[in-house]
């Protein structure tokens, strides 16, 4: 039986609820919208750069554009109408990977495509008791890590050194011991995220304490820190993201009360050794992804609206009050996107630095 964490964001996809703010935007940004050729609910999302995205969602969705939003191409995984994908990395136009997650029973698989998304291959298939992968991230085109949630008494966490050919299960003993009803959050698939040449980072919650967990060497092993974010069934982290090994930033809340005005905010100086609540009054309720956008911005989501942080996450400044479950940045150039229900895509349209 799984845990009640589990159990919370197992649900996440039936139980998110899109609100709408009589809200002026504040930030010197807004959201243009485009036609994404999907109405997918979509969790996944990753800018290759500056024109090339890709997006993934409910029932083997993806999409992409290779000119910066203005056409988009759609599909389907074959075999694939049972999961959620959830995650999506993209290396160029033609390479991505895509991480689904059945929400109505045990399996989850990670496919690769080489060509644009015309063929898919599965690198990874679990149908195991429990198995429920919550995120992937890579380091370059050949490294990367997935996690998910707890399978006999430890978290789940892959790795890859060959462009996911072959994918590895890092030893249960080289992950601290969950808490009980501890596990990661579908939401985003931003809860977990690699930086440098072997840091990363993932956030936890449906347990008592809201966690992040650390590897500084390529996922071979693992610390752990609690942080004062409220915790419980249905609140924790639910995206983390950096600018470099040591600055760093973790959004959540209780998607149960999105509208809480809880800590929804947790910052890091010293690469998650440690994490301080931030009170951030333009970042509004529970926020499901946030990522680094360049230079010392960040940009978060959630079902109640958007904000930008252009201090390292110190203060943040209100976008507007449209829904969206999760937002991407192209590298150094911090050209943003965010997506969320009914195939919802936008850019940033203004400088986030």
């Amino acid at each position: 039986m799984r845990g009640a964490g589990a159990l919370a964001h197992y649900r996440l996809g039936s139980a998110a609820i899109v609100l709408t703010l009589a809200l002026p935007a504040q930030a010197s940004v807004r959201w243009e919208p485009v036609e994404s050729g999907t109405t997918a609910e979509v969790r996944g999302l990753h800018a290759a750069d500056g024109g090339v995205v890709w997006a993934s969602g409910r029932e083997g969705a993806f999409t992409r554009t290779l000119d910066g939003g203005k056409s988009w191409v759609a599909g389907q995984v074959p075999d694939a109408g049972h999961l959620f994908f959830i995650d999506v990395h993209a290396v160029d136009a033609r390479s991505a990977w895509l991480l689904g997650t059945d929400f109505d029973g045990y399996e989850s698989r990670i496919y690769r495509t080489g060509d644009g998304g015309d063929t898919w291959s599965v690198q990874y298939a679990d149908s195991a008791p429990g198995m429920f992968l919550d995120g992937l991230a890579f380091w370059d085109a050949s490294r990367g890590i997935a996690f998910g949630d707890p399978v006999d008494g430890a978290f789940v966490v892959l790795v890859t050194e060959d462009s996911g050919t072959t994918w590895s299960k890092v030893d249960r003993g080289a992950l601290p011991a969950p808490l009980p009803g501890e596990a990661g959050f579908a939401a985003s698939g931003t809860a977990v995220v690699a930086q440098g040449n072997r840091h990363a980072w993932f956030g936890t919650g449906g347990g008592d304490v809201a966690r992040v967990y650390r590897t500084e060497d390529g996922g071979s092993s693992w610390t752990v820190v609690g942080t004062s974010l409220p915790a419980g069934s249905s609140a924790g982290i639910f995206g983390v993201a950096f600018r470099d090994t040591l600055h760093g930033v973790a959004v959540g809340g209780d998607y149960r009360d999105p509208m809480g005005d809880a800590p929804n905010l947790l910052r890091t100086v010293d690469g998650g050794h440690s994490w301080a609540v931030v009170r951030a009054p333009g970042l509004v309720g529970v926020q499901y992804g946030v990522v680094h956008a360049g230079g010392t911005a960040y940009v978060a989501a959630g079902p109640p609206g958007t904000a930008i942080s252009r201090d390292d996450g110190a203060t943040w400044t209100r976008i507007d009050s449209t829904a969206y479950n999760t937002v991407t940045a192209a590298g150094t150039s911090g050209a943003t996107w965010a997506a969320g229900r009914d195939g919802r895509v936008a850019r940033l349209v203004g400088t986030t630095q």
